[in-house]
């Protein structure tokens, strides 16, 4: 029997052509779902790696796949190798997320025993999870707290415990720090840095106080150093023998010091012994959201004086670790609403830059937040302009929420993002409807982000929060506070 030479049709991979056969023009891909060799074993050979690091915090859901994305920047440098430098920079317009999704990335890396610090929460939106986390909230600010930034803080106790070289390289690293702070609040009081003379007085100053002083010195007591011209200050002073010339010589830089001892636009914040020290064992968060945001001199000044404060304590610890007398800890620092940061001083973008450049030696975390590419070339000097920029081009990893088209092309001089990806983050920027009978609905981006480490194609993926995360994580607290208006 002759066998039949038509060609028999078969469907294609979408079903069958034509009308009436059903093709579809649109896959939905297979759910995916991510679990361990042992219990997923039963299923061999079916189970497939999976497409997105399996290394690092829990973040969410691939908007692909649905497989859980795991992300951090201590992971992802540690323990994955996947980045070069320990670092994020997190861009998105504000009520996207950009601060739950941090909080979800500290709250993770505080369950593998990193410690997150917050050295200056503006708004509040991180005391709530440090107190929820057992660690250490300190209020700053008018009347609420003083932080003395002659305080060694936790490096005395540490530099007693510690002998030889690093022992004398702590405690030479905290006299620098006291007199790099010194410097700083008289150059945001004054907006011009203290010459290289009156830097000499300050710091031999310092000396002779470290050498009269019993216990832990307030700015007061460094300003009496000055006007009793011990013959070590005279001599740094360059005075020539002549008391008269020493005086004119010292008095600017007195009637700075005295302005910062509470009759000044700071404050007395900075000239009392500090209310509460900083401990090392816990997470931290410095509270400085009682600052109006129209004292801009005083919020440089706080947030200036909690990192020279904070990075002591860390420098402190890690002798300690390196010394073996204390168990090696690692740290997570949080810079968010990083333009109020920049903006307050240029001293302070120098301060983050150096930060981005050290912060792998230091054995530190950082995570930098803010709304758009445009509040870092917003700055007033073009040389802190280039220097921001740069806060971006280093960083480990970028994860990027909604923005608007016309942050593209910024964006896209720093960050290799395709055509494709700037679609998406557009469309994630794309405000809710007008529909106003349901106050509880989210934008139609919230929560969606971006993950690009250098030209790798990025991660898309979706961050959901548990009602546990939901208690600590109101960032519109005032508002629901607030009755409704009728």
């Amino acid at each position: 029997m002759a066998r039949s030479t038509t060609p028999r049709r078969r469907p294609g991979p979408r079903g069958w052509p034509g009308p009436g056969g059903g093709a579809q023009p649109y896959l939905d891909p297979a759910p995916e779902w991510r679990g361990t060799t042992v219990q997923v074993c039963g299923l061999w050979p079916y189970g497939a790696g999976s497409g997105t690091p399996t290394k690092g915090v829990p973040l969410g859901r691939d908007l692909h796949s649905g497989a859980t994305v795991c992300c951090d920047p201590i992971s992802w440098f540690q323990r994955a190798g996947l980045i070069s430098n320990p670092s994020l920079f997190v861009l998105g317009q504000p009520g996207l997320g950009k601060s739950s999704l941090i909080r979800r990335m500290s709250l993770g890396l505080a369950g593998y025993g990193v410690h997150p610090l917050i050295f200056g929460d503006l708004k509040p939106d991180y005391v709530d999870l440090i107190r929820a986390l057992g660690g250490q909230v300190i209020t700053l600010g008018r009347g609420r707290g003083y932080l003395n930034i002659l305080d060694p803080g936790e490096t005395r106790s540490a530099a007693a415990r510690l002998t030889g070289d690093a022992r004398r390289a702590l405690l030479a690293d905290a006299h620098g720090r006291r007199l790099n702070a010194v410097s700083a609040l008289i150059t945001i009081l004054r907006r011009e840095p203290p010459t290289d003379r009156e830097e000499t007085v300050l710091a031999a100053a310092l000396d002779v106080l470290d050498d009269r002083h019993q216990g832990v010195p307030v700015l007061g007591d460094l300003l009496q150093v000055i006007k009793d011209a011990p013959q070590t200050v005279r001599d740094a002073a360059l005075d020539r023998g002549d008391l008269t010339r020493y005086h004119e010589i010292t008095e600017r830089l007195e009637s700075s010091l005295a302005g910062l001892l509470g009759r000044g636009r700071l404050g007395d914040t900075f000239a009392h012994p500090t209310s509460e020290p900083m401990r090392l064992d816990r997470p931290v968060c410095f509270d400085v959201s009682s600052i109006d945001d129209s004292e801009v001199m005083l919020q440089a000044a706080a947030l200036l004086s909690c990192w020279s404060y904070g990075f002591g304590a860390v420098t402190a610890a890690h002798a300690l670790s390196d010394a073996g007398l204390e168990p090696e800890r690692r740290y997570f620092l949080v810079l968010d609403e990083l333009w109020r940061v920049l903006r307050a001083s240029s001293g302070l973008v120098e301060r983050v830059d150096v930060l981005t450049r050290v912060n792998r030696t230091r054995g530190v975390g950082m995570a930098m937040v803010t709304h758009s590419m445009r509040d870092l070339l917003a700055l007033p000097r073009e040389e802190d302009r280039q220097k921001a920029a740069g806060f971006v081009e280093r960083a480990g990893m970028v994860i990027c929420a909604g923005l608007p088209r016309d942050e593209m092309p910024r964006l896209q001089q720093v960050v290799n993002v395709s055509k494709i990806e700037q679609q998406r983050l557009t469309e994630w920027s794309t405000p809710p409807g007008w529909d106003t009978t349901d106050s509880t609905v989210d934008p139609p981006g919230r929560g969606n982000f971006l993950i690009k480490v250098g030209s790798r194609p990025g991660i898309t993926m979706h961050v959901d929060l548990t009602q546990a995360e939901l208690a600590v994580n109101d960032t519109n607290k005032r508002w629901r506070n607030r009755q409704s208006p009728a």
